[in-house]
């Protein structure tokens, strides 16, 4: 089922989200859910406060990077097939130097900033059988990873943005939260004024 995205300015995407346990009611179907949701929007990545819940949850599908002339040829074989679900995931260390990639989100769609963030990540995480892994990743998985991990720490990509970057896009995020958007998939919006 295709869930609605919330859009930028709804509580949930602030909050810090909550560790869930292997009995958390119906995850099979709130994943399968996430990732319609995901393909739908042409997403690569989707947290679960996107959808409205303050749970660990993220998933990720970088496929579409894999087609990215500039990369190398071995992370683009690798991107063609990471597909990832992350539950109750930390990222215990990121290292290298900061490189700049435009990001965008489907919570604050049409807008993209560069973003600054480190290479090489070591994250621990469940997956969806609930067994456990420590990884390491690196380049575009490792940013697609962090942003999502933002996500679940209660962080968009807009709050690492620079104060004048802020101010220059301020009015296109107060007309997302109030749904003055076109975009092909379905959204909640938090400041949307109700028709009469």
């Amino acid at each position: 089922m295709i869930l609605p995205i919330v859009a930028y300015g709804a509580p949930v995407l602030k909050k810090l989200a909550k560790d869930i346990d292997k009995d958390y009611p119906e995850l099979d179907e709130l994943l399968a859910n996430m990732y319609e949701t995901m393909y739908n929007a042409s997403g690569v990545g989707l947290a679960a406060p996107q959808i409205g819940l303050p749970i660990r949850i993220f998933i990720v599908d970088a496929s579409p990077f894999s087609d990215d002339d500039e990369l190398d040829p071995a992370e683009q074989e690798f991107l063609s097939t990471f597909k990832q679900t992350f539950i109750n995931a930390k990222i215990i260390e990121e290292t290298g130097d900061e490189w700049a990639f435009n990001e965008g989100c489907l919570s604050i769609p049409d807008v993209r900033e560069d973003v600054f963030r480190k290479p090489d990540i070591v994250i621990e995480y469940y997956d969806e059988d609930f067994k456990k892994h420590t990884e390491k990743f690196t380049g575009l998985a490792a940013r697609v990873i962090q942003h999502e991990y933002d996500h679940i720490e209660g962080i968009l990509f807009t709050d690492k943005l620079s104060q004048l970057k802020k101010r220059l896009i301020k009015r296109r995020l107060e007309d997302i939260s109030k749904g003055k958007t076109n975009i092909g998939y379905r959204m909640k919006y938090p400041n949307k004024k109700k028709k009469r």
